[in-house]
């Protein structure tokens, strides 16, 4: 295995993701939405997971940013 991540993974790469793009935490589950921010690291609604600060980690495990997946189905997925 190359590369050091999983497919599908963010891995730093903002050119993956847009500013709705949702992401899951790859070891717990937590999944990073912009449109609701993270009340932990007082990340303001309306953050792209691109604009997070480099010392954020995932709010319930500390997983690295690096090893979130992009969730597919792009941020209406569920929306009316």
């Amino acid at each position: 295995m190359s590369g050091g991540f999983f497919a599908g993974s963010y891995g730093g790469d903002a050119a993956k993701i847009t500013d709705h793009t949702r992401l899951e935490c790859k070891i717990c589950w937590y999944v990073y939405d912009p449109a609701q921010g993270d009340d932990y690291w007082q990340i303001p609604p309306g953050t792209p997971f691109s604009r997070l600060p480099d010392h954020w980690t995932c709010p319930n495990c500390d997983g690295a940013r690096s090893g979130f997946m992009v969730l597919e189905g792009g941020p209406n997925v569920g929306s009316p």
